[in-house]
């Protein structure tokens, strides 16, 4: 403790002359100063009958040129702090005549995560923590990095990885419950979105993919969620651009990811780091808008990493943290007097949030090492000489015995008391609902997409017309076989490795689903069933228009029939391919290492197919079984071959004849059976069938749980150094 004290004085001495209490009072540099002679009334909710003297108030006076918040309890040094302000700017058009929403009180109580391997000293990520968030606030989790507020957030919210344990009580208006479906919202730090959508789009599917009811329902939702978010002038344009067109600024696909949230009107919205990546003017009107979505009575939870001056002054209440420990909860005003009074005022020229972070973030602590021998024109290079280990435990100890700490206690007291109104769920729409919801909207993206499809589209048709000007005027003779299975070889290989191409999209359709997973918008079989649907047109497109060049170039066999059987086989080459794809980069959900594993599959596959060495001549211990029945090349090429010889004779010399099976028995391995064309057939579609099963499991068990190898090899790099 004499450590502490000194270290504490050392300190006080080097900056009290610039940043007292007096000093700051008198000051009217902040923006989170309230203007005076505004009235402190906090308002009722309807169904929250419990917490009439706990909400908050947040009035947007006419004119819209200030922000006036009301919390109580009161703090004593909120009416010290209020003697003057700046006006602040103006709320977007409409916030004053915003839908009330039924919001719900939420109390964390010591509540402790553990998490094996995520820190190297503690498997304790957030210890004990205590507070509580209120209809129509904003509270929010500050600290530096690797703190604990993510995780902190996740654990309110339930959304922890099952391998995290968790210790403490959660309450929800008063009652120990899991919050069902539809009473909240979650925004991850980085959403997906869908870039040939437009905005009004986008939340027209989200609201399909949501909620029960008819479709013409969700327009009216869909309206209120974008005027929430002030999203009216984007509403149109197309969130990731197209062509040479600039698609939505960082800004405003961080409301667009909001407002996904918003159809289904939460009465508690959780969101990590919404100000992720954004410029302090776009944080600024970000917050502002938070701010009037709160007014509507939501109660709004989300974690911050540091914030200006402006943006501090719109935050209700705030949970300081540092290493999983809380340092501070309360009023964000109250927490300016708690660093005060542990030894630690905030200059005035300088932003609060910077300040707490300066002296909780021990990664200052090597910036002063590398820089202790340097002097800036004031002399030290930082104001702050104490060690960051000392200012948190001189923090902590502080907070423990502050008055703060036991109107926190008291509050969570009073607000589990008694069980409040239990929220319920809205419903979510069928399974059949949603399969129909993501087929048109795969089908209006792969319209717009047209890197990803119909430029592979033409490539498909020039490579086939490729292969065929290269083998055309083979004629039917028994010499022109050789040439011809060489044809059908190459045109079935190079097309199933051309598909590469479309790994990209499939990873981002991917990325979708696992966003919307996350927070119970779609499923694996849904996801899987809708991609199907979508795909079967754009695949069948494309093995008819390959087919038809390919096939007439070669001159193969001018039957109707015998055309249908080829176009229907390569479009199960196609659709087996497709679902290889899928498999491979729901595993490894990277592109580089998807397009890798898929050229490696592709290669060994053709060199098993049986072209360059018949099957019954391969090795047997490996690239017979199991290669080259893995292998669909093996059954597509087959099929193909059986489809133009089987039924046909060739002459040799005047007199003997043979059979087409007798003349590719020593090019290709075919069988002799009518019928094999079509077992083959089958063959291809159970496999197709086998590779979107395996994409469900995958699906189920490594995307919904975001572990991939790759992520496993990144995190076994990140600990070992």
């Amino acid at each position: 403790m004499e450590e502490i004290q000194s270290q504490s004085d050392n300190y006080r001495s080097s900056s009290s002359s610039a940043s007292s209490p007096a000093s700051r009072v008198l000051s009217s540099n902040f923006f989170y100063l309230r203007k005076p002679g505004v009235l402190r009334q906090p308002i009722s909710f309807e169904d929250s009958p419990e917490w009439e003297d706990t909400d908050v108030d947040v009035r947007v006076a006419e004119g819209g040129d200030s922000i006036n918040a009301a919390t109580t309890p009161i703090s004593p040094s909120l009416p010290k702090l209020n003697s003057g302000s700046l006006p602040s700017p103006p709320l977007p058009e409409g916030a004053a005549v915003a839908r009330k929403i039924a919001g719900a009180s939420v109390v964390w109580k010591d509540l402790t995560v553990t998490i094996k391997g995520k820190r190297k000293y503690s498997d304790k990520v957030v210890k004990s923590s205590n507070g509580y968030a209120l209809p129509g606030t904003m509270t929010v989790i500050m600290g530096p990095a690797k703190s604990g507020k993510s995780t902190l957030l996740r654990a309110i919210a339930g959304r922890l990885h099952p391998s995290a344990k968790t210790y403490g009580e959660v309450f929800v208006n008063g009652a120990k419950m899991d919050m069902p479906y539809g009473s909240y919202g979650f925004v991850d730090r980085e959403t997906t979105l869908i870039g040939s959508l437009t905005v009004r789009e986008y939340l027209y599917f989200s609201a399909l993919l949501q909620l029960p009811g008819f479709f013409c329902q969700r327009k009216g939702v869909v309206e209120e969620a974008i005027h929430a978010m002030s999203l009216d002038d984007y509403a149109n344009k197309l969130i990731g651009g197209h062509c040479y067109l600039k698609g939505l600024p960082s800004g405003e696909r961080r409301r667009v990811s909001i407002a996904r949230e918003l159809v289904m009107k939460p009465c508690i919205l959780f969101m990590d780091e919404p100000l992720y990546h954004l410029d302090s003017v776009s944080a600024l009107l970000m917050m502002v808008t938070l701010k009037k979505l709160a007014s509507t009575g939501c109660t709004l939870i989300f974690t911050i990493y540091q914030s200006s001056t402006e943006v501090f002054g719109l935050f209700d209440h705030i949970c300081l943290l540092s290493n999983g420990n809380t340092l501070f909860f309360g009023e964000t005003l109250a927490c300016l007097q708690h660093f005060s009074n542990a030894g630690f005022p905030c200059p005035i020229m300088q932003s609060p949030s910077d300040h707490f972070l300066r002296a909780i973030n021990t990664d200052f602590d090597r910036i002063i090492a590398m820089c202790k021998n340097w002097q800036d024109d004031n002399g030290d290079f930082s104001s702050v000489n104490m060690d960051t280990a000392v200012a948190i435990r001189t923090l902590e100890a502080t907070y423990k015995s502050s008055t703060d700490a036991a109107s926190v206690e008291t509050m969570i007291l009073r607000l589990t008391e008694k069980e409040g109104p239990l929220l319920k769920s809205k419903g979510k729409a069928s399974n059949a609902t949603r399969i129909a919801v993501l087929t048109w909207r795969s089908l209006l993206v792969m319209s717009r997409e047209w890197k990803y499809y119909w430029l592979r589209l033409i490539l498909y048709m020039l490579l086939a017309l490729c292969i065929g000007t290269v083998f055309s005027g083979l004629g039917h003779s028994l010499s022109s076989i050789v040439a011809r299975v060489a044809a059908i070889f190459a045109f079935v290989s190079f097309t199933s490795l051309l598909s590469i191409a479309g790994v990209p999209a499939l990873m981002k359709e991917t990325k979708i689903y696992a966003s919307e997973e996350s927070n119970q918008h779609s499923g694996a079989s849904v996801f899987l069933f809708g991609q199907l649907f979508s795909s079967i047109p754009f695949l069948f497109l494309i093995s008819i228009t390959s087919s038809l060049v390919f096939y007439f170039l070669i001159g193969l066999r001018d039957e109707f029939s015998l055309l249908m059987y080829f176009v229907l086989n390569f479009f199960m080459c196609l659709l087996v391919n497709e679902g290889l794809m899928l498999a491979v980069a729901s595993l490894w959900q990277n592109i580089f290492w998807s397009v890798l594993t898929l050229v490696t599959i592709h290669v060994v596959m053709m060199l098993a197919a049986g072209y360059f060495r018949i099957r019954d001549e391969l090795p047997g211990a490996l690239w017979t079984y199991p290669l080259s029945y893995i292998a669909f090349h093996t059954y597509s090429i087959q099929g193909l071959l059986e489809n133009e010889y089987l039924g046909t004779s060739f002459a040799v010399g005047q007199v003997r004849t043979i059979s087409g099976f007798q003349a590719l028995r020593g090019a290709y391995d075919i069988s002799p059976s009518s019928n094999s064309k079509w077992e083959n057939l089958l063959i291809l579609f159970l496999v197709a069938v086998g590779y979107r099963i395996l994409v469900f499991v995958l699906l189920h068990f490594r995307v919904r749980k975001n572990v991939s190898p790759h992520r496993i090899c990144q995190r076994n790099c990140s600990s070992t150094t």
